[in-house]
């Protein structure tokens, strides 16, 4: 098992309902002068784009429900990662690596914990007040304990009975039973015991129930009977038999709570002997980590809250008292119902492409590069790319980076088969794909048994780089193909990421893909790459060089346009590169989904620059760029590739941008695929000067949908295939 190879340099108040700020902030600035938004404010305002999809009615009603649950796991994570690591550069005095807004951070916290509870009290409102009613009225009913009919209790005392009390353990909180542990994001309920026919107001024990994982927390009453569906949280059922397990005690009071911990891996690689041991051990202790937030429902006496807080170790500013079930990600398992009405309309990915014969793969790429854009294309092309390399008896050498990958994948069980029929194989595995990791490891373990190679990239960076690379032997030697994408190697995310997938066997660019390999994999302190940028070693520096080009060009007169669509845009080099662009006079259209720390539309300093975040049915994951490269070889470049332009991907990842070279690849790329996109109107919203996302403009026109057309295009090639058979 080789070990990694090292680089060369290169306050929360409860939540009430309240109309939160715009999510700005920025440093003291005048026109010319740079300014920037904060990075976790931008992060917020985009799930605050997350829940407008659920609080719109715009998309179907389990739709609706799945984006409710989709924001409550994005803020879970954001607790757990970003709000985590503000809290210890807090407590160590403010250490650490700082936004190019300037905020400390405490004073984020502080931002952060008033916009949190603005957006948790929309959350909540919108679960009780637009999605449960509408839910209703489709048969669909949720119902409080309080709210069922004599039948209904009766069933569910009957289920509590028999299936929730014989795993259900009681822990008592005195001298003799200590706090327990909690877990991270388990569900617990305190209750308050008192003697039968005392006072409430009197006092006496407390006691913790652990809400056991195994359980559904959305459970069906009585799923056998026609008509209504109804259903009531795990978590109703237990506080209302929660006297069961205490026999003498009234129960006088019983609140869910909830404990988020710091999720984050601190792992110090270089005295690290053996990472994957180091990461199993991290792991096991990720679910002990400080905590970082408490969400308990409200109406709680004060001295339980006191004694929870204090256990916790938590001040009272990082607890949110909750006016409803907790954990509304939950909820997601409604739209697990057989009710298509309830939906979008199927959708089938067209398996068209080039490369639909498996079997001919390799002949086609010998005639031309294939590009793919996911969903809309199948993904299934790239798994027989891999798997017909593992049958291919002219295949000798298989070269594979896994970052993500589904429960049960096609890709490792095709790189298990390759090593079983004698081919070399190598397996870049990255053990810290955040809340991955159980995975990968077990992957790491399953491919090792089966003869792959596996390694584990470069000290001190992340292996986050797409590339699969096949090395054949054919009647003129040997050959080498190359799959390289912006997303990850996972079928099922393939259904639900927009993503580019590109197909080449062109030599400069596979040369490069194997350079990338052999240095991943061996020692090499200055690779140098002909075509494509890879971080830490050549993208920062060819990213800025690109936009300082099209400044020159705009200044001289000429036609200068930048496009770029990615994720996240942090790095302030790119940011004051960007402005300096458009005070020569570049156009720039950037389509950003989430983070943006570049404030667009500043006179004289970003008024050339238009930003727009897309939400919608898929989740928008593609990075490419587009420079227009006035006067410059082969016209304007195009690039795709698994970066965004943060520092930590410039920096402290292992990434590769590809150019797309293929005319005809070219010209989709700008006729439909930034021209489309740039044309949104219905999952669009662009940014403005004060940190809000507004409504694009339609100026009378139609309402578009890039990913509607996409579809529809999809389906259109489909279907010409299939009259032509």
């Amino acid at each position: 098992m080789a070990a990694k190879r090292t680089a060369p340099s290169p306050v929360s108040p409860t939540v009430t309902p309240v109309v939160p700020e715009p999510a700005v902030a920025k440093s003291a600035g005048t026109p010319g002068r740079a300014v920037y938004f904060n990075r976790e404010l931008s992060w917020l305002a985009f799930n605050r784009r997350v829940l407008a999809q659920a609080q719109g009615e715009r998309h179907p009603l389990l739709e609706r429900v799945r984006f409710l649950a989709i924001f409550s796991s994005n803020l879970d994570e954001f607790f757990e990662i970003r709000v985590a690591g503000l809290m210890q550069q807090a407590d160590d005095g403010g250490a650490g690596e700082g936004g190019p807004d300037g905020l400390g951070a405490r004073e984020q916290l502080r931002l952060i914990h008033a916009e949190v509870a603005g957006l948790i009290a929309e959350q909540y409102q919108c679960w009780h007040r637009q999605l449960m009613p509408a839910l209703a009225r489709q048969g669909l009913v949720v119902k409080a304990a309080k709210e069922l009919t004599a039948a209904e209790l009766g069933w569910v005392e009957s289920y509590f009975r028999e299936q929730v009390y014989p795993v259900l353990t009681p822990l008592a909180l005195d001298a003799a039973h200590p706090f327990p542990q909690l877990g991270n994001k388990t569900l617990n309920i305190v209750v308050s015991l008192g003697e039968p026919g005392a006072d409430a107001a009197a006092g006496g024990e407390v006691a913790l129930l652990p809400v056991p994982r195994i359980l559904p927390r959305l459970v069906q009453i009585e799923p056998q009977a026609a008509g209504r569906r109804r259903f009531v949280f795990l978590t109703e059922i237990i506080k209302l038999c929660a006297g069961a397990l205490f026999p003498g005690y009234h129960v006088a009071g019983a609140h869910v709570f909830r404990v988020t911990r710091n999720s984050d891996l601190y792992i110090d690689e270089e005295e690290a002997e053996n990472l994957l041991k180091r990461i199993e051990d991290e792991l096991r202790n990720r679910r002990r980590g400080a905590a970082v937030r408490l969400e308990i429902e409200d109406g709680v006496s004060a001295a339980i809250f006191t004694s929870l807080c204090e256990h916790l170790g938590l001040s009272q500013e990082y607890v949110f008292r909750l006016g409803g079930p907790l954990n509304l990600l939950r909820v997601q398992s409604l739209c697990d119902l057989d009710r298509p009405d309830l939906k979008f309309p199927p959708f089938v990915p067209a398996a068209v492409s080039p490369l639909r014969e498996p079997a001919r793969i390799f002949e086609a790429l010998c005639a031309g590069d294939v590009l793919l854009h996911h969903p809309y294309d199948s993904f299934q092309p790239v798994v027989d790319f891999v798997e017909q390399a593992a049958r291919d008896p002219q295949v000798f050498a298989l070269k594979q980076t896994l970052y993500r990958t589904s429960g049960d994948s096609p890709i490792v069980r095709a790189l298990m088969e390759a090593s079983r029929n004698g081919k070399q194989v190598t397996a870049l595995v990255e053990l810290k794909a955040r809340f991955d990791e159980a995975n990968n490891i077990q992957w790491a373990k399953q491919l090792e048994e089966a003869g792959v190679h596996v390694v584990y990239g470069l000290v001190g960076h992340k292996t986050h780089c797409k590339c699969s690379l096949v090395v054949r032997r054919e009647e003129r030697g040997l050959r080498r193909y190359v799959h390289l994408g912006t997303g990850n190697y996972n079928p099922r995310t393939a259904r639900l990421y927009t993503d580019l997938s590109l197909f080449t066997a062109r030599e400069d660019l596979t040369s490069d893909v194997a350079q990338l390999f052999n240095t991943l994999t061996g020692y090499n302190r200055a690779p140098v790459f002909r075509r494509l940028l890879v971080a830490p070693f050549n993208l920062h520096a060819r990213l800025l060089s690109l936009i300082a080009r099209e400044a020159e060009n705009a200044a001289a007169g000429h036609p200068a346009r930048i496009m770029a669509k990615m994720n996240a845009l942090v790095d302030k080099a790119v940011i004051d590169a960007l402005y300096a662009a458009s005070q020569a006079g570049v156009t720039v259209e950037l389509i950003v989904r989430g983070t943006c720390c570049l404030v667009p539309g500043v006179r004289g300093l970003s008024e050339r620059i238009r930003v727009r975040s897309v939400v919608g049915r898929f989740l928008e994951h593609a990075r490419t760029f587009y420079f227009e490269n006035h006067g410059g070889d082969g016209g304007p470049l195009i690039y795709a590739g698994s970066a965004d332009w943060m520092p930590r991907n410039f920096f402290r990842r292992i990434e590769v941008v590809f150019p797309v070279d293929d005319p005809a690849l070219r010209r989709w790329m700008t006729a439909e695929f930034f021209a489309h996109e740039l044309q949104d109107t219905a999952n669009a919203r662009e940014l403005h000067p004060n940190g809000s996302y507004q409504p694009v403009a339609r100026a009378d026109a139609p309402s578009f949908s890039a990913q509607n057309y996409f579809i529809a295009a999809a389906q259109q090639r489909a279907a010409q295939v299939a009259a032509e058979l």
